[in-house]
């Protein structure tokens, strides 16, 4: 079911199931995924917001139900006959106990709050209990509507963590809502390092950080200062063999720079162009021919001035 969702969403969104390789030798090619334990920590972190989220809908769903019984318990007491008020005691007969005017204050201002609700009931349009329930019951839906979705979304942003390596480069692709994909050429790496959190290290993860230069904006309020925000930066993250990779990296990252090759656009943009005729021979035939030239009419002019 699941494998049927995923071909159908990534159709929609036009995401390519996997990314071509980067400039190299076609037996260079490795390819690395994120660890599992990526994935787990992932669907970890996906388990505590839809937690918070159950929390916060049965709170919502508790004051929601209260109110309605209020609203009901209030009409139910609004079809009651109205009790008669009390007759006032004589001149003569001796005053209420402080006792009874303490009850009689409490029992007013309790028919007060019986007046004012029975007031709003009756102001109250006939749809606004089947409103609650409709609200109970859609907030019910969108939560389990968005409780499939996001947890594809973690699951297919898990499976879209590509990294490529070569001989002469190396790609990395992630992100399936906001696809991000990025190259860089050894020519310009400038710096491979492994970091990991504690975390991480209880998960056996690390991630690879390469560095090239050329890629930051430099401006002041960029995460980052002095070096690393004039450096791209390509991470390899969650991965469970972050020494493998490093190795790797550095190791094809010497024998690049051992063999002096270059980024193949700065060679084909410095080649020099080839002129016709341009062989040795013939340049010194034409320098003999020009200083030959200039010697007869060096004579010629001597010659009209005697």
């Amino acid at each position: 079911m699941f494998e049927w969702v995923k071909a159908r969403v990534l159709r929609l969104m036009r995401v390519p199931h996997e990314p071509e390789p980067p400039l190299g030798a076609p037996g260079s090619v490795r390819v690395f995924r994120a660890g599992l334990n990526h994935y787990r920590l992932r669907v970890l972190r996906w388990y505590f917001g839809q937690a918070g989220a159950i929390v916060g809908i049965g709170f919502s769903l508790v004051a929601l139900g209260a109110f309605e019984m209020g609203i009901e318990q209030a009409g139910r007491r609004a079809a009651l006959p109205v009790p008669q008020p009390t007759v006032e005691a004589s001149p003569g007969s001796p005053g209420p106990s402080p006792s009874a005017r303490s009850s009689r204050s409490r029992e007013e201002r309790r028919q007060e709050r019986e007046r004012a609700i029975k007031t709003f009931v009756s102001q109250a349009p006939p749809y606004l209990i089947p409103l609650i329930e409709f609200i109970e019951f859609a907030g019910i839906a969108i939560f389990l509507v968005q409780m499939l979705v996001t947890y594809a979304i973690v699951r297919l942003e898990f499976e879209q963590h590509w990294y490529i390596v070569t001989d002469r480069s190396l790609r990395i692709r992630t992100g399936i809502l906001r696809l991000q994909e990025s190259t860089m050429s050894f020519a310009n790496v400038q710096q491979v390092e492994i970091r990991q959190g504690p975390l991480q290290r209880f998960l056996g993860l690390a991630d690879v950080c390469v560095r090239s230069a050329g890629g930051g904006d430099g401006t002041p309020g960029a995460k980052g200062h002095g070096e690393e925000t004039s450096l791209h930066t390509g991470i390899f993250e969650g991965v469970s063999n972050a020494v493998e990779i490093r190795d790797l990296i550095l190791e094809r990252l010497r024998k690049f720079r051992e063999a002096g090759l270059g980024d193949p656009e700065d060679a084909r943009g410095h080649a020099p162009v080839p002129v016709p005729g341009s062989s040795v021979a013939d340049a010194v035939a034409e320098l003999v021919a020009e200083a030959q030239a200039l010697r007869r009419a060096a004579v010629e002019d001597a010659a009209l001035r005697a």
